[in-house]
């Protein structure tokens, strides 16, 4: 038992820069790029485009701005570290909590979106059971590869990214030669309103880049973070925008429909039913990497860093003795997950509006407080940012582009649904008193632990 207590995630070692690129990458949010798009669309017409566009600027604004705090503080807590560091025990907790419950509700949301797209091969199985069945399945399949251990989860997301940045690339260049440039008119369909509405949307299409910050202990070089953190930001940003214009380019804006994923009708158009399987399965793929190294890998890092400085349960803070992997953190994030996805084929409106709301709100907190983390980090820690081998360029520019970003998405999400922040506060209030509970046992066993050494 000694020997397991020592273990840790810190030492790993194991990712290279392409991993980290893949789990960037593939942290971002798959149904909503590939499924939710179609709401995007009806909802700013082609201005989507730009909407989207903004979005996921923010994100990179984001990235760029916590840089530095990933290679100066590489850690599997990654924000939930910084922020402690920076304003306190409870406000790093509260930071890394819910960026991790954010994962835990897209694990439920993905997983449901993962299922329907699987259903699309087997056009012969009926039954509203299927999709379940396959959401349940994969996520048991990925879970088992997280087990394994990192460089096996990290080898297989680098494969399947790579197979979607391919066929994506692919979609978005040969389809240019049939776009309709009529389809981009009018481009503010629904005025300003339609377009900030869509903000967020695009938003939560670009949620989870950030996961790759808890990689942090496990990088073999601690500088590949900052570059990874801004590439696979690039990546993506290009990759959908690009895609997103070739599309509405193929089909007018108001005959996009959320039935199922609105690139795959779009790649039957110009491949035909073998070019709309390919998309489909790499609309699978997004969704399988978000839940194999997002819900998966992220939130059970969150949960291992946090249960070891005793803010949760200990038991999450469990490493297997030979994969070295937090094992019981992940069997807890995929139980949630499945719950999520039964509760979500009970009732949809249940996961995909409020829990995505919630998901929402849980990550701009977490953001919010991460940023503020790196602006305390270079007036705090002047020297030791000096010593840094990266740093951000144009400080302070980046992380007031951050802040405006949090604000328009807060503002374009919950303007019109005040109760959805009542809830939020509520369960971040009992998230603060069963804090308060497991910090106080934490630091009674400790005493009790020195007491009975003398």
């Amino acid at each position: 038992m000694k020997n397991n207590q020592q273990l840790s995630l810190e030492p790993q070692g194991k990712l290279g820069y392409w991993s980290i690129w893949a789990l960037g990458v593939g942290a971002v949010i798959g149904d909503g790029i590939f499924v939710l798009m179609g709401q995007g669309i009806a909802t700013a017409g082609p201005g989507a485009i730009l909407a989207y566009l903004v979005a996921g600027l923010s994100q990179l604004f984001l990235m760029v701005s916590l840089g530095e705090l990933a290679v100066g503080m590489p850690n599997a807590g990654a924000m939930s570290l910084w922020v402690e560091r920076f304003m306190g025990k409870w406000w790093g907790f509260l930071s890394g909590f819910t960026f991790a419950a954010g994962w835990v509700i897209a694990g439920g949301s993905v997983g449901l979106a993962l299922g329907k797209l699987t259903m699309w091969f087997f056009p012969q199985l009926q039954g509203a059971y299927w999709p379940v069945f396959f959401a349940i399945f994969f996520i048991t399949v990925f879970a088992v590869l997280n087990i394994l251990g990192t460089e096996i989860a990290a080898k297989t997301q680098l494969l399947l990214v790579l197979i979607m940045t391919g066929v994506m690339a692919i979609f978005s260049i040969i389809g240019l030669k049939d776009i309709n440039m009529d389809h981009f008119t009018p481009f503010f369909a629904h005025g300003s309103d339609g377009f900030w509405a869509a903000v967020p949307m695009g938003t939560y299409a670009y949620l989870g880049a950030v996961t790759l910050a808890t990689a942090g202990g496990e990088v073999k070089n601690p500088k590949d973070l900052p570059k990874a953190l801004i590439w696979s930001s690039i990546t993506f940003l290009v990759l959908y925008s690009a895609a997103q214009i070739t599309l509405q380019g193929l089909i007018p804006w108001d005959k996009i429909t959320m039935d199922g994923s609105p690139f795959t009708d779009a790649a039957e158009i110009v491949f035909g039913i073998a070019g709309a399987f390919i998309m489909n399965m790499a609309a699978w793929i997004a969704a399988a990497t978000c839940i194999l190294m997002g819900t998966l890998y992220a939130s059970s890092r969150i949960f291992y860093a946090q249960a070891k400085n005793g803010f949760l349960p200990g038991f999450l803070a469990h490493i297997h003795p030979k994969t070295g992997t937090p094992i019981y953190g992940i069997i807890v994030v995929w139980a949630l997950s499945v719950a999520l996805v039964i509760l979500g084929s009970i009732n949809p409106d249940v996961l995909y509006v409020e829990l995505s709301n919630q998901l929402v709100l849980s990550w701009l907190v977490s953001w919010l407080l991460a940023l503020i983390a790196a602006v305390l980090y270079r007036k705090k820690a002047a020297d030791e940012v000096k010593m840094l081998p990266w740093k951000q360029p144009l400080y302070p520019l980046f992380p007031i582009l951050g802040f405006i970003g949090i604000g328009i998405v807060f503002y374009g999400t919950f303007v019109g649904s005040p109760m959805t922040l009542v809830r939020g506060a509520i369960w971040m209030g009992i998230l603060y008193v069963l804090f308060r509970f497991f910090f106080k046992a934490h630091n009674q066993s400790q005493h009790v632990g020195k007491d009975t050494s003398l």
